[in-house]
């Protein structure tokens, strides 16, 4: 006999099952029955239109909560819909049934898809592989997108005790799924951020239903069954590798740490060798790149073909989301991190690994370094080179533009390029009287300085060569060599050739918008040498337009649009941060892509074992050009300076002190309005400093008070990193 203890064991085992569904076919006739489509009802949980299908062809089983929601459901639907007996329904007319998708072993996409194929989000990244798409993969029908209404509001039913209980069913066999690049490609996105309950919820709110308990289990899933990914940005280019974003739940679910720690530096966190999930990967034949699987890893086979066979992997708890490029994303729902993660990935790019590795592999996606060529002899196409492009191979710097750790730097006594931002703080023995007593100390930030620098500028796409005694020529990139101590300038301002603005003491390094701005300013120049790049393009051009729009659209998502006078402006701007933290995280990602973008373009040895003269990694890259980011950092500061001196000529202000992309006024308000010069229609002057959205206009970095900004100019330090408040340290552009 089973003793009390025992029943009530096995009861309430029975009890903590999970709830059984009808069979595959039952749920689809109940569903038919109550005149409900498969895209209404995904709406209703929250969940696909593809899902809904799974579910219905015995492909895949819904998990809690959509689990309990759908057993309500179709209990409500049964007690309404009973199944006839088998002679009811031989004398019953059958019904007609509404329009079902294509058999699941159809090859060609169906209409629903080829519709789709026009509304995938344009994202994409260089290192990306063709679409493997499963064949009976459908498109989204935007009526599946979820609405906020719960599941129990998508059709009547009675009260649950009165409901019958459905026969229960065992979860069936997955099928096997056939890759078919025919088929609309990539409808769920770029991207998914997985939970710990296996749902994986990505853009446009879609909830994809996961099964994976493993990495290989999850390569598979996201190559075979997840339909994401994203199309190329450049017809040269190639398509996006899918990314998985995995939660802290997640992580720990598919065998990863929760927390990598011990490590010195950042770029050191990987797991260590002989880790289980390392020998998963190993046994299920996927490879890792040289990285190692970090907060950012990537997990391929080798390519079949045309077709990469790449998954992207992002451990928030990691750090692969840095809080000071992502603000607040790491610890949202993951509902709100794939809406956030979405933005960025539509507008600029699908993240990679952080904000600075997307902003460079940016550049190569939209110009890609081949294209396909035909050879007119043999009538064969092949891999040639994309003009405009920086090409496969990297090409180092002349030793003036290297850091001095660089090999071709070794043994050179020449001196160095030091196109460098701004960090400079007027001499207080400058201050007048009159500006002491001013009461506000206004800190101006131009948008996306570097960005709006980066706009129409011709740069090098060749390999420098040294001339001695050249004739400058403005429209040639390169470096040069030259004596620019004699132009004095007003000692208010600071000087246009170095980053300190201090006045130059002999001869030096210059890049060419630098020496050209002196020759602007009415000065003879004489280059005594110079390493010029004969190849030439504005190679940065569809980079700078891409993130452009990303930002200005991204403003406007927060209220802030180019249609705003300036007063309209200023008030927007108070509150754009508030308007929805989501978009304003994508914004900070955008500014910091933007930034980390260009930094990258120099990127410095790491590692405490690295010795001077030797090579490092970055330098095999094409992209590895300290002469485009001096190009880039020499136009923004003169851009600074010009707008500095235009501002003095019309109203005899001067700045107290300029960081990088911010300069700070003293003021007889607390607006740029009581300074600011404008004409006598009320337009901004042409030249100086202007309020405004788009990338090279300005806005409100901070307001303090004149005695303050003093008060730090008198101990030697720089106002504009401390205008904001709170202490904030402003970043410096790399």
């Amino acid at each position: 006999m089973a003793t009390e203890e025992e029943l009530f064991a096995s009861v309430d085992a029975l009890l903590e099952e999970e709830p059984q569904l009808p069979p595959p076919a039952e749920r689809a006739r109940l569903r038919e029955a109550a005149g409900i489509t498969q895209a209404r009802l995904a709406q209703a949980l929250k969940s696909t239109l593809q899902t809904v299908k799974n579910w219905e062809n015995g492909r895949s089983e819904p998990r809690p909560p959509r689990l309990q929601a759908y057993q309500r459901l179709l209990e409500g639907w049964a007690a309404k819909y009973p199944k006839p007996s088998t002679a009811a329904a031989a004398a019953t007319p059958a019904p007609v049934p509404e329009a079902v998708p294509a058999p699941e072993t159809s090859t060609g996409p169906t209409q629903e898809q080829t519709a789709a194929a026009s509304e995938v989000p344009a994202a994409a990244e260089p290192a990306a592989q063709a679409a493997w798409e499963p064949a009976a993969q459908a498109a989204p029908d935007p009526a599946a997108q979820p609405m906020p209404q719960p599941a129990a509001q998508a059709a009547p039913h009675p009260p649950r005790p009165a409901a019958p209980r459905l026969p229960s069913s065992r979860r069936p066999a997955r099928k096997r799924v056939v890759p078919n690049i025919a088929a609309a490609p990539y409808q769920h996105g770029p991207l998914a951020v997985l939970d710990g309950d296996g749902q994986a919820y990505g853009v446009e709110g879609i909830v994809l239903d996961c099964t994976a308990t493993t990495i290989p289990e999850l390569a598979e899933w996201t190559l075979h069954e997840s339909g994401l990914g994203a199309p190329k940005l450049h017809r040269n280019g190639r398509d996006s590798d899918p990314l998985i974003v995995l939660t802290p739940q997640a992580a720990v679910k598919l065998g990863l740490p929760e927390r990598l720690d011990g490590h010195e530096q950042r770029r050191s966190l990987r797991l260590e060798d002989g880790h289980p999930v390392l020998k998963q990967i190993t046994r299920a034949k996927w490879k890792l790149t040289q990285r190692g699987f970090g907060p950012w890893a990537r997990v391929y086979r080798p390519a079949q073909g045309s077709r990469r066979q790449c998954v992207q992997l992002a451990v928030l708890s990691w750090g692969a989301l840095d809080a000071r490029a992502w603000p607040g994303v790491s610890e949202m729902e993951p509902a709100d991190i794939a809406r956030v993660l979405g933005v960025y990935a539509q507008r600029v790019i699908t993240p990679r690994g952080s904000t600075a590795v997307s902003g460079l592999e940016l550049m190569t996606a939209l110009r890609p370094p081949t294209r396909a060529v035909k050879d007119d002899a043999t009538g064969q196409w092949g891999s040639g080179h994309n003009p405009g492009s920086l090409g496969t191979e990297p090409v180092d710097p002349a030793p003036p533009e290297a850091p001095a750790e660089h090999p071709v730097a070794q043994g050179w006594t020449g001196g160095f390029l030091d196109e460098e931002a701004y960090q400079w703080v007027r001499d207080v023995q400058l201050l007048s009287d009159e500006e002491c007593l001013l009461p506000f100390a206004i800190g101006l930030d131009i948008n996306t300085a570097f960005l709006a620098a980066a706009a129409r500028l011709v740069v090098g796409l060749s390999g420098p060569e040294r001339v001695q005694r050249p004739v400058f020529d403005k429209k040639i990139p390169g470096s040069w060599y030259v004596d620019l101590s004699h132009i004095e300038l007003d000692p208010r301002l600071p000087s246009p050739f170095t980053p300190t603005g201090e006045r130059p003491t002999g001869p030096a390094w210059y890049q060419t918008h630098t020496v050209a701005y002196a020759v602007e300013l009415g000065y003879n120049v004489a280059p005594i040498e110079a390493y010029l790049r004969r190849e030439t393009g504005a190679y940065l051009d569809p980079w700078h337009d891409r993130l452009k729009a990303a930002y200005v659209d991204t403003m406007a998502d927060l209220g802030v649009s180019k249609e705003l006078d300036d007063h309209a402006f200023l008030a927007a701007m108070e509150r754009h941060k508030d308007v929805d933290p989501g978009r304003a995280a994508a914004l900070a990602a955008i500014k910091a892509t933007v930034k980390g973008g260009v930094g990258k373009l120099r990127e410095r040895p790491q590692g405490r074992h690295y010795r001077d003269g030797e090579r490092w990694p970055a330098l095999e890259r094409p992209t590895w050009r300290p002469d485009i980011r001096a190009a880039v950092i020499s136009k923004a500061r003169v851009n600074m300076h010009r707008k500095m001196l235009n501002t003095a000529k019309a109203t005899g202000l001067y700045p107290l002190a300029v960081l990088s992309d911010c300069v700070v006024y003293p003021s007889g308000g607390p607006s740029p309005l009581d300074f600011l010069p404008y004409t006598t229609s009320g337009k901004p002057l042409p030249g100086s400093f202007r309020l405004g959205l788009s990338p090279g206009l300005a806005k409100v970095e901070g307001v303090q008070e004149m005695a303050w900004a003093v008060d730090l100019m008198e101990q030697g330090y720089n106002p504009a990193r401390h205008i904001k408040g709170g202490d904030a340290v402003m970043d410096e552009g790399e």
